[in-house]
């Protein structure tokens, strides 16, 4: 069997890292990558020279300028230029040097704000974005539209994932702009440290929330991209709704997640949740019927990924920190 060349554009960040680490196990393949130092990914040309050098057969989108709720609603153009240009350098550099397979990597921000739950990939584009994020999604959609556009116009096999909110090693724990479970897990572990009786959790508690280890992540990406062409059609005769989403199909509330972190972390004092503080969107969770008929479900559940996260959260914790 040839070895096929596999391009993972952001191998460093949290969902990268984990594809990177899971294609190592398989034979015949040489991974592509390059660090930020030797490949600027928002400059066009530079890309384009990469690809032309490199010839990849097959490339995974996994880069982005992601961010929470503070850094989605302090720096909007950042978030919508950074994106688009990440995606559209990538996908055009792709096109031109004849990289057929592709699979490009969103975000369940994408869906409407008041979308009826479970969330399906039908949902996309059927009513108003959350505020706080607009400018990131509309750049994941413009991502999305992009793929199903070449598959169009040139017969490309660019598909797309939209996963549910993910953890695990090599998470964001800025205190500012990082995500639910590592702004919690840093709080707690914090609360451990200095020996407080109390940890004060935003809202009310009420709010569900689905989430899905990154190592889960990573196997469901490599399952879609390994599927024929002809398996996808039979389930996504239209090309235009071509994404598919990936989580667990389960959700929790904020405060059971905030019980089960306590209980990660070894926190023993009493949890208060503030009131006054905003809850967000009551329920988000997606409909995971099409990749499941499609063969994968996820393995991991959240306590084993919580324990899995946290122990990779102590052994980097001073590096966090710098």
């Amino acid at each position: 069997m040839a070895t096929r060349k596999i391009f993972i554009a952001g191998h460093k960040g949290m969902v990268g890292s984990a594809i990177f680490k899971k294609l190592k196990e398989y034979k015949n393949i040489q991974l592509l990558t390059a660090d930020r130092e030797d490949l600027n990914i928002n400059d066009s040309l530079k890309v384009q020279n990469f690809f032309k050098d490199n010839r990849p057969d097959e490339v995974y989108i996994a880069a982005a300028k992601v961010g929470g709720i503070y850094a989605n609603s302090t720096y909007p153009a950042d978030f919508i230029a950074e994106n688009l240009n990440i995606q559209n350098n990538i996908i055009q550099a792709s096109h031109k040097y004849d990289v057929q397979k592709l699979l490009f990597l969103g975000s369940s921000c994408i869906y409407p704000k008041n979308a009826v739950q479970p969330i399906t990939e039908e949902s996309l584009l059927s009513g108003k974005l959350e505020s706080t994020n607009e400018p990131y999604a509309i750049a994941k959609i413009a991502g999305i539209k992009m793929c199903e556009s070449y598959n169009i116009q040139h017969g490309r096999d660019y598909r797309s994932v939209m996963p549910t909110n993910l953890y695990g090693p090599n998470d964001n724990f800025h205190p500012e702009n990082s995500h639910v479970i590592p702004a919690m897990m840093q709080r707690f572990h914090d609360a451990v440290k200095m020996k407080k009786d109390e940890v004060v959790v935003w809202g009310t508690g009420k709010p569900m929330r689905e989430f899905l280890h990154v190592d889960d992540m990573a196997s469901a990406c490599i399952h879609v991209m390994s599927l024929s062409e002809d398996k996808l059609q039979n389930i996504m005769p239209d090309k235009m709704c071509s994404h598919i989403n990936i989580g667990t199909g389960k959700d929790i509330t904020i405060s059971e997640l905030s019980f089960l972190m306590a209980k990660t972390v070894g926190f023993k004092g009493k949890l208060i949740f503030d009131n006054s503080k905003p809850d967000g969107t009551p329920r988000k969770v997606l409909d995971v019927s099409r990749l499941e008929s499609l063969g994968w479900s996820y393995k991991i559940n959240l306590e084993a990924g919580l324990a899995n996260t946290y122990r990779w959260f102590i052994n980097n914790h001073d590096k966090l920190r710098s």
